[in-house]
């Protein structure tokens, strides 16, 4: 209780900052609601359906397109950092792409899956391929040279080098990839919503600014927040249990 409280202190105090400043200097500002009020609007929404649904179109979304990018990202970085002689081709084209920001691909991910899940789905698997492919491959290109010494003296196979000295070796590295492109996938939902579907937190509060209920827009951004700080929450909880169990 007292680290959660000691975690929050800082937010509190802003928000109570916030809310003494509309009775304190008499702040009448529409655009800016109280923080009472979103808080009200929040409470409201969370007895509705249709909340909820938008919730779990974005959860949906980020599972699925974080799950390709992790899939894919993971296994290449660590082969590409195994192979150096092969990694060094495909570096260059990952080094000019990486650079690009993902909602960038926004308009070319409507232009070719239109509208939709797949548009979505296409940013986030880029925005958080780059950060999870990365890690992997310098955890593999950091596996020291007494490592594959001992497995060639013994004889490892492949597979068992790989999974005895790679991976193990790099599962700090793959699992900072992950929490970075976790971070990365729920931003790139909420962009993709805002400019090209009709459901989801991101189109939540587009529409609201759109109709300028404030106090719904903000309920959506402190949502966002809340439950992109859980997904990271989780994934820590994960890391600390698998790598603790790896050691």
């Amino acid at each position: 209780m007292k680290k959660i409280l000691k975690k929050s202190i800082i937010i509190l105090t802003l928000l109570l900052f916030w809310q003494a400043s509309y009775y304190i200097f008499q702040v009448a500002n529409p655009l800016l609601p109280a923080p009472l009020d979103i808080f009200t609007s929040l409470v409201e929404l969370l007895a509705t359906k249709e909340f909820y649904f938008d919730i779990f179109a974005s959860l949906g979304r980020v599972l699925v397109g974080f799950f390709l990018a992790a899939s894919l990202g993971v296994p290449l970085g660590l082969w590409l950092g195994d192979k150096k002689e092969i990694g060094e081709y495909f570096l260059p084209l990952i080094e000019i792409l990486r650079p690009i920001p993902p909602i960038a691909w926004i308009p070319v991910a409507i232009l070719l899956f239109g509208l939709g899940n797949s548009a979505a789905y296409f940013v986030i698997f880029l925005g958080a391929f780059f950060p999870i492919f990365s890690n992997a491959y310098l955890g593999a290109r950091s596996l020291p040279q007494i490592y594959k010494n001992v497995a060639a003296t013994f004889e490892f196979s492949y597979w068992l080098y790989w999974r005895e000295y790679v991976v193990k070796y790099a599962l700090p590295f793959i699992f900072t990839g992950l929490k970075i492109g976790l971070g990365m996938a729920w931003i790139c939902v909420i962009a993709a919503e805002m400019m090209g579907s009709q459901s989801g937190l991101g189109y939540f509060v587009q529409i609201n600014r759109l109709y300028l209920k404030t106090e719904r827009m903000f309920s959506g951004i402190i949502t966002i927040g809340l439950i992109g700080y859980l997904l990271s929450a989780c994934l820590d909880a994960i890391t600390r249990k698998i790598i603790k169990v790896k050691n």
